[in-house]
């Protein structure tokens, strides 16, 4: 919704331009002041731009939609640059008009009374004010046509001191101060225009705010373990739209990550308070160990669904490695696609320094299976009998599901809270073993065991 601050000082600009048009064109004709009538040609002008900037101030607070998913404050540039073509086209006239009265020379028949200083005093009064106004409630909303306005505004309130100038000029003697006060504004004219253009033009091109994007580069930088790869930024009706890349750890579990692109948001909320961020999170690939290289470079291909059992045997000696790893692939990739894809990660493998052979192990990624829980198979009491025997306390849990393939065991198992990691796997993994081999007549295939140790 458009802020109401806004639209009243759109209006009052609104008000302020007609009041100045009538006053500056009306005095300029009765009197013949050429320097009166191209400040009241500017100032209508000024009417047509207070117009546009308050309709684009409405467009602009309009919240964003489907075909405008940035919003529309834009629409505040292009007012702008509107009003940008109205300054240009006064100036134009003013010039046209004040050469050929310069190239004519003599007496005009301009009579510089008191109300005409009186009428500019006037001016000036409105100017001052509206140009004060435009540029606070510019900086509150960050809207780009009412500061627009007030470039405008401050030009106007120039060539009013510039027509002043000219008409005392006149009163003193001096018949040409006229024509040559309407040059004054008109160069305060293509000035403004030209400021305009270039600020709003740069907008629209999407030229980066520097000073914005470097303080939310050193906001992410201050952060200390996020690497910032890339950031882009542009601004829109005093509004930022920030995309970051950053990197992870291609091993971090994806809620991790998803913290670390959160603080990346904060940070640069923090930076730029009116600020839209989407932050993309890429695998690291420096300062990692070769199993964590190696898994970034496996998951780095498209097709590879999953990266497992990655193993490295670094050779005594030279110290050279080899690495050798199982890649999940859809089941349904042909052969030959699937080995061009271990082609491609054996080879960038092999550029690694420290690598000289790679082997993958190709599979097909398994589809969920159809499973039922397993109640009164015989298979249960012979494991827990068995886990009892070899850990000293019966499972914790025990579960056994059967599928299309056999039967899949899961089972907890105590281990004492100060053994390694190392030895509770390896518990584990005898288990497995011997679960399997001692399956009882009448049961089903076992065809996994999943055995989860807990102290």
């Amino acid at each position: 919704m458009t802020p109401r601050g806004q639209t009243q000082t759109a209006l009052v600009s609104i008000g302020a331009a007609v009041l100045l048009v009538a006053l500056k064109l009306g005095t300029g004709i009765a009197t013949g002041s050429l320097a009166l009538v191209s400040a009241g040609i500017e100032s209508s002008g000024d009417v047509i731009a207070a117009i546009l900037t308050l309709l684009a101030v409405r467009l602009g607070g309009q919240p964003p939609d489907r075909e405008h998913p940035y919003g529309h404050r834009r629409a505040e540039n292009l007012a702008a640059l509107g009003e940008a073509a109205i300054l240009t086209g006064g100036g134009i006239f003013v010039v046209i008009e004040a050469i050929g009265r310069l190239s004519e020379g003599g007496d005009h028949g301009f009579d510089p009374r008191w109300y005409v200083f009186a009428v500019i005093g006037i001016a000036l009064a409105v100017d001052i004010s509206r140009t004060l106004i435009s540029l606070r409630t510019a900086e509150r909303y960050k809207s780009a046509a009412l500061r627009s306005n007030a470039y405008h505004f401050a030009g106007d309130m120039a060539g009013s001191f510039a027509v002043l100038l000219g008409i005392g000029a006149v009163a003193l003697g001096f018949q040409q101060g006229d024509a040559i006060a309407s040059l004054l504004v008109a160069a305060i004219i293509f000035t403004a225009a030209s400021r305009l253009v270039y600020e709003n033009a740069r907008v629209l091109m999407d030229t980066s705010p520097l000073a914005a994007q470097a303080e939310a580069e050193g906001a992410i930088r201050a952060l200390g373990e996020v690497e910032l790869r890339q950031l882009r930024l542009r601004e829109s009706g005093g509004h930022y739209f920030a995309d970051a890349t950053i990197g992870a750890a291609p091993d971090q579990a994806l809620v991790a990550s998803h913290q670390i692109a959160d603080r990346v948001e904060a940070a640069v909320h923090t930076a730029l308070p009116d600020s839209d961020v989407v932050v993309h999170v890429e695998p690291l690939r420096d300062g990692l160990d070769l199993r964590a290289r190696a898994l970034a470079i496996a998951l780095a291909e498209p097709g590879v669904q999953e990266a497992h059992d990655i193993a490295v045997y670094r050779r005594a000696g030279d110290g050279a490695c080899s690495v050798s790893m199982h890649l999940k692939l859809d089941a349904a990739t042909p052969l030959a696609a699937a080995h061009e894809v271990a082609e491609r990660i054996e080879a960038t493998l092999r550029r690694e320094s420290d690598v000289d052979d790679v082997q993958t192990h190709l599979e097909p990624l398994e589809e969920p299976f159809v499973a039922t829980v397993a109640e009164g198979d015989p298979a249960a009491a012979p494991i827990a009998a068995l886990v009892e025997q070899r850990t000293g306390a019966p499972p914790r849990r025990l579960k056994l599901l059967a599928t299309e393939l056999g039967l899949v065991v899961f089972v907890d198992v105590v281990a004492s809270p100060d053994a390694t990691l190392e030895a509770a796997h390896d518990m584990a993994r005898r288990l497995e073993q011997e679960i399997r081999r001692n399956r009882p007549e009448g049961s089903a295939r076992i065809v996994d065991v999943v055995v989860h140790t807990e102290p």
